[in-house]
């Protein structure tokens, strides 16, 4: 044992030597955490620009999430979806309904025919059916009335642009096949120009057109101009009903041959030109 108190034995200057070695190490480590712990101050003017700019960056997220959360932007309601009459707030039934309907290859052409067809509450349809768009010859023929009166024998006449497939199965020889397969059509052009397309319908016969002319007529023609087929680009020829992309082409092409048309006669060379309805076509095109 004196042998390892000699050893460790320490003398009154080296005891006070440590004491103050370790007084400041424990005082340096106070300082330093201190140091990190302490938040710097902030100039006045400095925080009341921090606070202001912070609630004005709150501002701006808040009217962002509003915004996103209730902007609705115009759509077709036969295209809905089911997250998009999630979003509007109809019901797994309701949307439902209206897949059912336009699997049948029908369509809702009115707000009315869409609560008719969905069931959709009168308050629900208030709130969204002023987002509805719908073709600009449906939206053209609401302007006018749907039916009138024929002066000579003062029947009702109905408008063969907004009459629903129930109303023209009423006609004699047409039944549901055929007045779905006219709605069909008419969709498919965007609206009758004149009742001789109906004879582009397929299955009515001279006969039965007599008769649905008879009881319809066409009130509210599309909003389309007569294009100048001289001048027309081959996108919009090709979007006439009559003509498909390679005959628009090759019409396309024979004028540039034999720089300009001059009648619709000449058209009969190209090949695939359905020449058969011209009378149609000239509902759709001009040579100037």
């Amino acid at each position: 044992m004196k042998f390892f108190k000699s050893h460790f034995a320490l003398s009154r200057s080296q005891q006070n030597g440590i004491f103050v070695l370790i007084l400041a190490i424990i005082t340096l480590q106070v300082i330093l955490i201190v140091d990190f712990s302490a938040e710097p101050e902030l100039d006045p003017a400095e925080t009341t620009q921090v606070e202001a700019f912070q609630k004005e960056l709150d501002s701006l997220n808040q009217v962002s999430v509003i915004n996103k959360k209730d902007t609705i932007y115009p759509f077709n309601p036969n295209y809905l979806t089911d997250f998009k009459g999630y979003q509007l707030g109809l019901s797994v039934e309701e949307i439902d309904r209206l897949l059912a309907y336009r699997a049948q290859e029908k369509w809702v052409n009115s707000a009315r025919e869409f609560q008719e067809v969905t069931g959709v509450s009168d308050s629900l349809l208030k709130k969204i059916s002023s987002y509805f768009r719908f073709p600009e010859w449906v939206e053209k023929r609401n302007i006018y009335k749907s039916e009138v009166k024929d002066p000579k024998t003062d029947d009702v006449v109905l408008d063969l642009n907004s009459a629903s497939a129930e109303e023209i199965k009423r006609v004699n020889g047409v039944g549901e096949v055929l007045s779905e397969r006219i709605v069909k059509y008419r969709n498919s052009i965007d609206g009758f120009m004149d009742p001789v397309q109906l004879n582009d319908v397929y299955g009515l016969t001279p006969e039965v057109i007599s008769r649905i002319n008879l009881k319809f007529k066409i009130l509210s023609k599309p909003d389309r101009t007569i294009k100048n087929i001289n001048s027309i680009s081959e996108a919009e020829l090709a979007e006439i009903p009559y003509f498909k992309a390679d005959v628009a082409k090759k019409i396309i092409s024979y004028r540039k041959l034999h720089e300009g048309i001059t009648s619709f006669e000449e058209l009969i060379e190209i090949e695939g030109f359905p020449y058969d309805k011209i009378d149609r076509i000239k509902l759709y095109l001009a040579i100037e």
